[in-house]
């Protein structure tokens, strides 16, 4: 069975600008994860049509008498039951709302797919019975929710995301080292960003939750206009953090853009894979299916 997002292709359901029409982020988180989840009873790399959460691979020593034969006898494969007891995992979601994630050069900007994505994981974890977290920032913590299971504890979350407002400069060291020194218990952390912040400050600010034990997946967020830059005219680029406007001639600088790009994405997965961190980069038009497969992938090598 392969763990790779690519594998997830054919769980197709609704795309982020179709998403966007629905107005209601809890409908969106809602689409979104029943699509995933009806994919994946469909799908034959998982191998079962179960709740997953409830099930997990048997391993030598396990007691045969909590194997599941009906699924034994669907995937051929030893699947042993779990109560909730033994899979409630703590998710903590660390959403960057600092002002560059307003950038938008499609009907989805950066924030709005981030908070679809924030809200879709924190759907499929109250689905899976974990405790959830949420985490804003910028370049101070804006908001903190703890991470508990409990009714009504969604809403809470959904109700925070609604609220954010892209407006000041990003940091990560000092923010990030923060929430990890706060948490009382290992899990999942989740950081949704669109890591536009030096290589250093940004690994350096997930070491400390590594360090700690904890299992990491990074969504770096990206606007298909910045992976491209498919401007043709010159005219005046704004840093939305800082307000400074520079005069650009795209076909001057367009060459030198795209290699810093690209050098800075590669650093960065570069060193997320020698912590043991899991990264997937997530233009603002690509379906949320691959980021749940993916969360998925790290959830169930946590457990």
């Amino acid at each position: 069975m392969s763990n790779s997002p690519s594998h997830a292709s054919h769980l197709r359901f609704i795309k982020p600008e179709v998403l966007s029409r629905l107005g209601n982020l809890e409908l969106v988180a809602r689409t979104v994860v029943e699509g995933f989840v009806a994919g994946l009873h469909r799908s034959p790399f998982l191998g079962f049509s179960v709740d997953f959460a409830e099930y997990r691979q048997y391993m030598p020593g396990d007691d045969i008498r909590r194997i599941d034969w009906k699924v034994y006898a669907r995937s051929d494969r030893h699947y042993v039951k779990e109560y909730e007891g033994e899979t409630n995992t703590c998710v903590y979601l660390l959403l960057d709302v600092s002002a560059s994630m307003a950038y938008s050069s499609t009907p989805v900007s950066k924030i709005e797919y981030a908070c679809y994505l924030a809200a879709s994981l924190a759907y499929f974890a109250q689905r899976q019975k974990d405790s959830i977290g949420l985490v804003t920032f910028d370049k101070t913590i804006v908001n903190k929710i703890p991470a508990v299971c409990q009714l009504g504890h969604l809403s809470r979350i959904l109700h925070a995301l609604n609220r954010v407002k892209p407006i000041a400069q990003s940091e990560f060291q000092k923010p990030l080292d923060a929430v990890a020194k706060s948490l009382r218990r290992r899990g999942i952390v989740v950081l949704i960003s669109d890591l536009l912040a030096p290589t250093g400050d940004i690994i350096r600010g997930l070491h400390q939750f590594r360090h700690n034990g904890n299992d990491i997946v990074v969504f770096h967020i990206v606007d298909p206009q910045e992976r491209k830059f498919a401007f043709e005219t010159r005219g005046q680029f704004q840093d939305l953090e800082t307000n400074r406007s520079v005069s650009v001639i795209p076909e001057l600088v367009i060459e030198h853009y795209l290699k810093s790009m690209r050098e800075h994405s590669s650093k960065i997965r570069q060193k997320c894979g020698a912590l043991g961190i899991d990264y997937l980069q997530m233009e603002t038009t690509r379906p949320l299916d691959f980021a749940l497969y993916s969360y998925l992938s790290t959830r169930r090598k946590s457990m």
